[in-house]
């Protein structure tokens, strides 16, 4: 089942349930994805990485109004914005630790030092591509690239 049919499934479970504030998120998130495949020349069909790059945006578009909703001094709205980020949330992949993105890292400057290469700075797309194919959406890039300058450095 794709991450979109399960979206879909849960929108009649949410339904039967009564769970309205699940209901409109997910209905929202499936308005996104819809609105995606349509936009462009020609109609594209999301795969399970589109939508879990596009779950992710959604869950910080949440989580950055919420912010601003609490700077504001509106508590109750930026509750529902949380409410609704960890709604979303569920259908992430489940995060990296730290610990384990550095451990990724790590296997990857062993692979390209034993293959003869000598590391630099200047070696980071090396490092970096085989790190985000592994990592991919379940760690922050930017977090990413700076643990990898720091095994270069």
């Amino acid at each position: 089942m794709t991450l979109k049919e399960r979206l879909k499934a849960d929108v009649v479970d949410h339904m039967k349930a009564g769970n309205k504030l699940a209901l409109t998120t997910v209905r929202n998130v499936l308005g996104e994805i819809t609105t995606r495949e349509k936009s462009g020349k020609t109609p594209v069909e999301l795969d399970d990485a589109q939508v879990t790059s596009l779950l992710q945006k959604e869950v910080a578009k949440r989580r950055d109004t919420a912010r601003i909703y609490t700077e504001a001094g509106e508590a109750d709205r930026a509750a529902a914005e949380v409410a609704e980020a960890e709604i979303i949330e569920a259908y992430l992949p489940k995060a990296l630790t730290r610990e384990e993105v550095e451990a990724i890292v790590d296997d990857a400057v062993e692979a390209l030092k034993a293959d003869g290469q000598e590391l630099s700075m200047r070696s980071i797309g090396a490092v970096m591509k085989p790190v985000t194919a592994k990592v991919a959406g379940r760690f922050d890039g930017k977090t990413v690239s700076e643990i990898v300058r720091g095994r270069l450095a």
